[in-house]
């Protein structure tokens, strides 16, 4: 036992006990306490047989450290490095561990010494040609410590080797306030991605759980490989922001019964509902495979959902002719399909070069039309054949339709004409074809009015001499029949006249 003391006393001298050694906790790369407050010398020296502590350069001040593992946990914080037994010096002689955050001014120098293990807690302060050396003006240090974004260098056995104050400040967001930093943050070097490349990863945080997102480099070193983490949680929310408003577009436009198809600028389908499925009978998975816009209208009219071009040597130039009105704005057709339907398709530019297809089925409406337009041929027809003259003026006293006999008695077609015949037009020619009356100004007043609006008639004579019985009668919508027909007496007269 003498023997140890003896050698530890020659050890302790040795080291030139008369400095003072800092070793401080880093708080955002900042002074936040001090952990050794040493008397005087170069630094803290520490001997250990085995994992016990035989010897200490202060024991006043070294309070709570008894074995290497309490050591060890002391200096935890700021040198990760430090070996979790002796074992590790023996098998190496000498080690020197370096802090983590990068300072060169201080280190931990361990060696073995036959069979005792001397720890010296160094402080480095001056320089060769002896002037005080700062390391906070360390522009490199500087650099690091302040860059914005976590850096942190990992050995060959994986442990951080040094860190800048980001990364310690992300540290202790995700694990609390007292971290074990020699345990990485992010996945193993493997899990990352191929070097130089950026590879997104997500840390979860301890508390609440909530992801925190980067975009991680790694550049590989001799022992190891230095690794950068840039922060993208503002780009990540936006893209979620982004995916969430796509998707409430998504279920509004699944609502709509017109079929939407919505390419980028290049002419891929980046959109579509489920009535475009419905309407143009397009696979599903079609659509979801992104088709560019050609093979979109090429499968349509695969598939007879579009008109066929009268050649296919025009078909692309007319692909080409759509797209061009699309990004105008220009574009609107109809479209007679070979089954019967009609859709009517248009096409809307959208920011930043997207074009969009909107398809409706606009057969029923269609249909209607042509029913209703055929309805109205045919009861023009009906009154064309009819022998009196008939005239319907609608409620704003404007002309609505006139038979064939009409056109004849006043001789006037106003279907020829681009300008609108209202009642004083129509009163004006049967005034210029008869005798005076004040029938025409009783006309006038009875398809103004609205009130007291009842069947009447009177006798008018043309100016040739025939006379006409002239018929006012209301009809729905406030319109007003007039009707011009020859005296009973004279067409009874007629045929037995013409028969003598």
């Amino acid at each position: 036992m003498a023997d140890w003391l003896a050698l530890a006393a020659i050890a302790l001298l040795s080291a030139g006990l008369t400095g003072r050694f800092l070793i401080v906790s880093m708080r955002a790369g900042k002074p936040v306490g001090r952990v050794f407050e040493p008397g005087g010398g170069q630094g803290h020296v520490f001997l250990f047989d085995g994992t016990d502590l035989i010897g200490a350069s202060h024991p006043g001040t070294d309070r709570g450290i008894h074995d290497w593992h309490g050591l060890r946990d002391r200096l935890a914080d700021e040198f990760p490095g430090f070996p979790s037994d002796p074992e590790h010096v023996e098998q190496q002689g000498e080690l020197v561990v370096t802090a983590i955050d990068g300072r060169a001014d201080r280190d931990v120098f361990c060696e073995w010494i036959d069979g005792i293990v001397r720890v010296e807690l160094r402080r480095h302060c001056q320089t060769q040609d002896g002037k005080r050396q700062n390391p906070d003006t360390d522009p490199l240090r500087l650099a690091m410590d302040q860059a914005p974004y976590p850096v942190w260098y990992l050995g060959g056995d994986g442990g951080i080797r040094w860190c800048n104050a980001a990364y310690v400040v992300l540290a202790r967001k995700v694990r609390g306030r007292s971290p074990e930093l020699f345990d990485p943050l992010f996945p193993d070097v493997s899990d990352i991605g191929a070097p130089g490349k950026k590879t997104r990863i997500s840390i979860a945080t301890g508390d609440t759980g909530t992801k925190l997102w980067f975009d991680v480099v790694i550049v590989p070193q001799d022992e190891g490989c230095l690794c950068y983490a840039m922060d993208i949680n503002a780009v990540v929310d936006a893209e979620v922001a982004q995916r969430n408003f796509v998707q409430t577009l998504a279920k509004t436009f699944a609502q709509l019964s017109i079929g939407l198809a919505i390419f980028d600028r290049n002419r891929q389908l980046a959109l579509f509902n489920p009535a475009l499925i419905d309407l143009t009978c397009l696979p599903a998975d079609f659509l979801s495979s992104r088709p560019e816009v050609s093979s979109f209208f090429d499968r349509l009219r695969n598939l007879n959902m579009m008109p066929e071009p009268k050649n296919y040597g025009g078909w692309r130039q007319q692909m080409n002719d759509l797209l061009q009105a699309a990004s105008s704005g220009n574009y609107q057709e109809t479209w007679s399909l070979p089954s019967g339907s009609v859709y009517s398709v248009s096409g809307r530019p959208h920011p930043d070069g997207a074009v969009a297809f909107l398809f409706e089925d606009i057969t029923a409406e269609i249909t209607l039309t042509r029913r209703f337009r055929s309805e109205l041929e045919l009861g023009q027809a009906v009154l064309d054949h009819l022998d009196e003259a008939i005239a319907v003026f609608a409620a704003d006293g404007s002309l609505a339709f006139s038979n064939a006999a009409y056109h004849r008695l006043w001789k006037s077609d106003p279907d020829l004409s681009f300008a609108q015949v209202t009642i004083v037009d129509a009163t004006r020619t049967w005034q210029d074809l008869c005798a005076a009356t004040p029938l025409w100004g009783e006309i006038r007043d009875f398809v103004e009015s609205r009130e007291n609006r009842a069947e009447w008639g009177g006798r008018v004579q043309l100016r040739s001499g025939a006379h006409l019985i002239c018929t006012v009668s209301p009809i729905q919508n406030g319109s007003t029949l007039v009707s011009f027909s020859a005296p009973v007496e004279t067409a009874a007269r007629g045929p037995a006249h013409a028969g003598g």
